[in-house]
């Protein structure tokens, strides 16, 4: 008599056509994800450089032409000095890089000033040129004082130099605005100094593209550890704004700082 098994032992055969496409599977998930970490991460520097250039040539079509010339000087420049120390083929191998950065410097300073044409003489555009002050300014980024009837603004600005009130609008009615701002600051901050810019193309108003340059050379009174202590007791003061009128938000209409610099 033949003796019973105990156990049977089972072998599970998986089919080969599963297990490929377990593996396509796998692949396309680890494509669709490098994909989607592609777009998250945005364009990278060529490509935003590509479009920094198309938009600045829309607008200013001579830009090729002054990088051309500025970036040749540079290169002549640098195979001049190779030429009279003898040695032209290791200086113009340096002079090429430099030739180069010349070129997206300009590029950099027209495309600044190709955005603020762009948005000159739409509400909010004195906030996005503030949006575009380099560091060692606090900036507020909401209109501090507003006419909702008129859409005149107030941005406000906090620096070395003081308080910087950036007035938008017709100088006469943006007056009320501004004295009232001033006499908020007079209450927190009495001994702080208050500038005031009137921005536009008028007679006493300064263009947008030049508001950062104006405040750039107001006189230095405070010390850094002062700007931060005096930002603390703005920050009490928030704003007795109305609703933002539809078609205005300042926050989002500003220029592409890093597009500028090109990264």
């Amino acid at each position: 008599m033949r003796p019973r098994a105990v156990g049977l032992t089972r072998r599970i055969i998986q089919d080969p056509l599963d297990e490929g496409q377990i593996v396509a599977s796998r692949r396309e998930d680890a494509r669709a994800e490098k994909e989607q970490k592609k777009k998250d991460k945005g364009p990278g520097m060529f490509a935003q450089m590509k479009q920094v250039f198309a938009m600045t040539r829309k607008s200013d079509p001579n830009v090729v032409w002054v990088m051309l010339a500025c970036a040749l000087a540079v290169l002549l420049l640098f195979i001049l000095i190779g030429v009279l120390t003898g040695n032209w083929i290791t200086w113009t191998l340096i002079g090429i890089p430099f030739a180069i950065l010349v070129a997206v410097l300009v590029l950099s300073r027209r495309a600044e000033r190709a955005a603020f044409n762009q948005i000159d003489g739409q509400p909010g555009a004195s906030g996005a040129a503030l949006s575009s002050l380099r560091r060692g300014w606090i900036v507020e980024e909401r209109p501090v004082a507003m006419n909702p009837r008129t859409q005149d603004l107030v941005f406000r600005a906090l620096g070395r130099p003081g308080v910087v009130l950036v007035a938008e609008g017709h100088s006469q009615r943006v007056g009320g605005l501004i004295a009232q701002e001033k006499k908020r600051l007079k209450r927190i901050a009495p001994n702080v100094p208050v500038h005031v810019i009137k921005s536009g193309n008028g007679e006493g108003q300064t263009p947008v593209k030049n508001i950062t340059k104006e405040m750039r050379k107001l006189p230095k009174t405070l010390t850094e550890q002062e700007v931060h202590a005096i930002n603390g007791r703005l920050s009490s003061l928030g704003n007795n704004l109305m609703p933002m009128p539809k078609g205005i938000d300042p926050t989002r209409m500003r220029p592409d700082r890093k597009g500028m610099r090109g990264r």
